[in-house]
Order: C-alpha cells, then structure tokens, then sequence
C-alpha cells in the first residue's frame, strides 16, 4: 500500500463518518507528489523534507516540485516555507530547518501546523507509554488497557465539544455498578464506548 492510498482510506473513512475535512496536517513522511496530488483539492499543510528541496534558507513563496518518476504535468505548485532553530548538538549550536509546505495564503501557518500535531505528538508518547503493558498474556488485562486508551482517545478528539468536568461526568455515568465481574464489565463498557462515539457523531 503506499502512501497516497492511506491517505485516501483516511479521508474516506472521516468522510463517512460524517465529518467535513477543513484541514489535512500530515509530517514529512507523507511528502510525495502522489499525496500531493490528491490532498490539493483541501486545504493542506504537510512537512517537507528540507534535503528534498535543498533550500537551506529563510523562504516563503512559491515552489514546484521536480520528481524524476513523474511528468512535468504531474509535478505540483504549493507555497513553501523554510524556517530555522538553533539547536544544541555535541555542546555546540547548530542551525538546523525545516520546510512546510500548504496551499494556504495565512501569515501563521506554521503555528497552525505546530497547534494540530502537538496533540498527536503528545498522543503518540503516551500511547508508547502503555505499550509495555500490552504484552501481557491475561485477555481482560490487555482488554482494559484497550478501553482506557480509547476513552484517552475519545477525550483527545471531542475535548473541542466538551468540556473535561462533563467528560468525567459522562464516564462516570458510563462505568457499571458490577465492576466484580471484571471481563463482563470490559465487554459492557466496550459496548458503551461504541455507542458514545455513535452519540458524538450525531451532534
């Protein structure tokens, strides 16, 4: 499967949830003329490879990329911006870059990026966080770390709806009285999980 075909299914799958996409944000790894091609018709902010476009310099402005596996006709337009840190390696400064590149025309792009994958970013830390526990043989054990992951992710998403004291509210709600019976208890909560993110879908 390559990258553009993942990026299709995603849009597919939003798309048939019922979501409207205002805004695809995808890091570098993603950063191909196919995956361009298809996220031009929204508006798109994506993470550009500073190697690949060699401009090792402050620049904002218009760019077209040079892929040797596609035609000239294939080749797309964005607007690209390089930036740059100084960074700490080996106790000394470095200047290092970074490229972005959107169809959007607004002077705080990069803060936009950086304000939609922080949050996943942060995700992705405290999901690794729980993968050691996730090797245990006990099914309820594994079941539960599931569910709490999934309430995690189900907050990470809807928090812009709600706010945290009604989503504690809603899982409290949502918990059954008969915890004893733990693996029956999962499966019931799992059950109620599904059936919330349905009830968030229709809002």
């Amino acid at each position: 499967m390559t990258k553009d075909d993942i990026v299709k299914i995603l849009v597919e799958q939003v798309v048939a949830m019922g979501f409207k996409i205002r805004l695809i944000v995808l890091d570098a790894g993603f950063y191909t003329v196919d995956v361009l091609n298809f996220i031009s018709q929204f508006n798109y902010i994506i993470g550009v490879p500073v190697g690949d476009v060699k401009v090792y310099e402050e620049f904002d402005g218009e760019y077209m990329t040079n892929s040797k596996r596609h035609k000239k006709d294939e080749q797309v337009k964005f607007r690209l911006l390089v930036y740059s840190r100084e960074k700490m390696k080996r106790k000394k400064e470095k200047v290092v870059y970074f490229a972005r590149a959107t169809n959007l025309d607004l002077p705080k792009v990069l803060k936009l990026y950086n304000k939609v994958r922080s949050p996943i970013e942060t995700s992705y830390r405290n999901i690794k966080a729980f993968l050691p526990f996730t090797s245990s043989t006990k099914f309820v054990f594994r079941m539960l770390i599931f569910v709490l992951m999934a309430f995690y992710s189900l907050y990470t998403v809807f928090k812009s709806v709600v706010g945290r004291e009604e989503f504690r509210s809603l899982l409290v709600l949502l918990f059954p009285e008969d915890l004893l019976n733990l693996e029956n208890s999962l499966f019931n909560l799992l059950k109620t999980l599904i059936n919330t993110i349905d009830l968030f879908l229709r809002r």
